[in-house]
């Protein structure tokens, strides 16, 4: 009964979906790497969800490349309960000099990448027509206005984006970024959008274990004083469990830390019935330099071998 009385979020509301456990997802395992077109095959994705489909409901995507089509068809086609936000991969538009390393590019390159943002938001569009039943919402792109990105794009863009894409589909249209670009430079895009995706990262910032969640809460209230009348997501959330001392000391990565963030992350966020796309999945070994203990390697709740991390073990023990 007490289930039933729950008041329902504004996400909830806006979708038609009950709150459930969410979880962003790139299937990438050893040797394959989205930038050499090197793809998981059906039967890798479809191992892959048949694992996540125990513990959770939603799904984020980053892009709409080939891996994205066999996600969404393998949900399809092996009838799994998963509801997706589909996203766009934004290259840059603008040179940003603020990006630690180097994001300068020519002209022709801008041109190129204003040409291919065009094209995927039309593929965001015919995917998200082509499985509405599954695809719940889309992201007009990923991290593309903070102050480091290598792929800077101008909110004004960003606004013709969203509003390209609500001319042509039903699902509701979103922008997942960093916290700090919403408490000022995306206001325009704000009043575009049908919810806020905010990225709080508090081990990125030098945040240790015993402040960490209040941090995260810190950021989640900084936006919504911003923007109280607009609904709010978190589409990245987590903790690395190996790092190299770069950016993150080497102290403050542990399979030990991600288990405690993520306990506390995900009793607040089911409380307040915050959707949260837990950051991530799976180990992705592409990303990052080619030091093994890189740690944006390591973010995964699964190693990839697809083996759980102590953070998964009492769910897949």
């Amino acid at each position: 009964m007490r289930n039933s009385l729950v008041r329902k979020s504004a996400i909830e509301k806006m979708t038609g979906l009950t709150h459930g456990n969410s979880v962003c997802y790139s299937g990438y395992r050893d040797g394959q790497n989205p930038r050499l077109g090197i793809f998981p095959s059906y039967e890798e994705v479809k191992e892959d969800l048949l694992l996540l489909a125990d513990n959770w409901s939603f799904l984020r995507l980053y892009d709409c490349s080939r891996h994205a089509e066999t996600v969404l068809a393998v949900i399809e086609k092996e009838d799994l309960n998963f509801h997706v936000m589909l996203g766009v991969d934004m290259a840059a538009e603008v040179s940003n000099p603020n990006c630690p390393w180097g994001a300068h590019f020519n002209d022709e390159k801008l041109a190129e990448n204003k040409l291919h943002n065009s094209e995927q938001i039309e593929q965001l569009i015919a995917l998200a027509a082509q499985y509405p039943k599954t695809v719940f919402s889309v992201s007009v792109g990923n991290e593309a206005s903070v102050e480091w990105t290598d792929h800077m794009v101008p909110v004004e863009s960003l606004v013709t984006y969203v509003q390209r894409i609500k001319s042509n589909i039903a699902q509701p249209v979103t922008f997942c970024e960093n916290y700090v670009p919403w408490t000022n430079k995306l206001a325009p895009l704000v009043a575009e959008l049908d919810f806020i995706s905010i990225h709080t990262y508090p081990v990125w910032e030098f945040q240790n274990i015993d402040n960490a969640l209040e941090y995260t809460k810190k950021n989640y209230r900084e936006v919504l004083g911003c923007h109280p009348d607009k609904p709010i997501v978190i589409t990245e959330a987590g903790w690395t469990t190996q790092s190299n001392g770069h950016g993150i000391d080497v102290w403050n990565a542990s399979e030990e830390l991600q288990t405690a963030y993520y306990a506390q992350l995900l009793e607040w966020t089911t409380e307040e019935r915050i959707l949260t796309f837990v950051f991530e999945a799976f180990d992705e070994p592409w990303k990052g330099s080619d030091d093994p203990q890189e740690p944006e390697k390591h973010w995964g709740l699964f190693k990839v071998d697809r083996k759980p991390k102590q953070v998964m073990q009492k769910t897949y023990g």
